[in-house]
């Protein structure tokens, strides 16, 4: 199973805020500027590729030594991530004599894949010495999840059209998902079109609990989720940083056929992110990235929706189309299945009734509405001249004729 992940920790864009003084004195908000100047110099060493000034940032003396090597340590793990930009923006501080302790933005970018930045909220906690800022302790704030070298060592491994990243992974391993991804990018790319970069972040970390790290969210969620995209639906502006975090444990009982489909159904996200908003339902945006990644393999639907294909044996052939909480990681993994085989074969329907090019048209249709309401009726009727009602009861009986004795082979 693959999802589409909506992880409000990774927020993805430009965000605006000023610095945040609690008490609006005068040494409060010389503080601030103190502080922003020693994350600026903590910023700039990581974009120089400077340990020692990183280090620096630390506090000195004797008694601060483990920090100096918690900052060392961190710098190190962060090396082999090819980074764009690094910068910290001081949104806030509490203030108590000598101690300090900021929230701020870390914004990023990877270079040669982000055209903007990822965001991600972190609290700070600093020390003063003779009169001078120090980094004590740099964590993620609140939910917000931790970043892959956080959990260790990131070893880097480029694709043709990918940039796998890993913790706890031998080179071989990274090597193999560079390789699955870079054939789902041309995969998606043929089926898609070409409106997007075609290049791909993959997150691999050691182990399901360092996902749900990565995600900031209970590991038990995620227990038979093979991956998940991150990133911010919009469909304005510039697409934003998606990333493809994979789950070692889920992910590593698939065989190559699975794996490919895991990948080239992530890799339709990030495709597709710009055209996608609030207006989407995720009946559709999982249903069109799973069939990008059915497309061509000559899975029959019977082959590839063996819960919906048992449903309907047994005379329960859904009434509608799933609704957004059918998609729910953590509850019913049967329900859950059937959900995103429902939407699937929507979408493959769509592809063998009206054609692959109107079901891209009709998918950037539904996104380019502002409000949900409206938005698949409208795509309906100006793409596909039918109706939800009408819709349904061609899925209903597509579902029938194809999940019964005998059903088709896509090609």
């Amino acid at each position: 199973m693959a999802g589409r992940g909506r992880a409000p920790k990774w927020v993805v864009g430009l965000l605006l805020a000023g610095l945040v003084g609690c008490g609006g004195t005068s040494g409060t908000d010389s503080a601030s500027a103190d502080v922003q100047r020693v994350l600026d110099r903590r910023a700039a060493a990581v974009r120089d590729g400077s340990e020692k000034v990183f280090v620096a940032t630390a506090a000195p003396g004797p008694a601060s030594a483990g920090e100096r090597a918690e900052a060392r340590t961190a710098f190190r793990n962060l090396r082999a991530v090819p980074l764009a930009d690094w910068s910290y923006r001081v949104t806030g501080l509490r203030r108590s004599g000598d101690r300090a302790t900021a929230d701020a933005d870390l914004r990023y970018r990877i270079a040669g894949y982000d055209r903007s930045p990822v965001v991600t909220a972190r609290t700070l906690s600093l020390t003063r010495v003779e009169g001078r800022w120090y980094v004590t302790d740099d964590r993620p704030a609140g939910d917000s999840g931790r970043q892959l070298w956080e959990q260790g060592t990131v070893v880097a491994v480029r694709g043709e059209h990918s940039l796998v990243l890993g913790v706890g992974q031998s080179l071989g391993a990274l090597r193999g998902h560079a390789g699955l991804a870079d054939r789902a990018v041309p995969a998606v790319r043929e089926a898609w079109g070409g409106d997007w970069p075609g290049r791909v972040v993959v997150l691999v970390p050691k182990s399901l609990k360092g996902m749900a790290e990565l995600l900031g969210a209970p590991a038990s969620g995620y227990r038979g989720i093979a991956a998940v995209t991150t990133g911010e639906a919009g469909g304005a502006g510039e697409a934003p940083a998606d990333r493809i975090i994979v789950n070692p444990e889920a992910y590593g009982v698939l065989g190559s056929f699975g794996r490919q489909v895991v990948l080239t159904h992530e890799t339709t996200h990030v495709a597709t992110r710009a055209a996608t908003s609030a207006a989407t339902p995720l009946w559709l945006s999982e249903g069109y990235a799973d069939w990008v990644g059915y497309r061509g393999t000559g899975r029959s639907a019977v082959q590839a929706a063996p819960e919906l294909t048992r449903a309907v044996a047994d005379g329960q052939v859904p009434a509608a189309l799933p609704a957004d909480k059918d998609f729910g990681f953590g509850g019913d993994a049967g329900k859950l299945a059937r959900a995103y085989e429902s939407g699937w074969l929507a979408c493959r329907m769509i592809a063998e009734r009206w054609g692959e090019v109107r079901l891209g048209e009709f998918y950037r249709a539904v996104g380019g509405h502002e409000k949900r309401a409206g938005a698949v009726e409208a795509g309906m009727r100006e793409v596909l001249d039918t109706s939800p009602e009408e819709f349904t009861e061609l899925w209903r009986e597509y579902l029938r004729d194809r999940l019964g004795a005998g059903g088709s082979v896509e090609g």
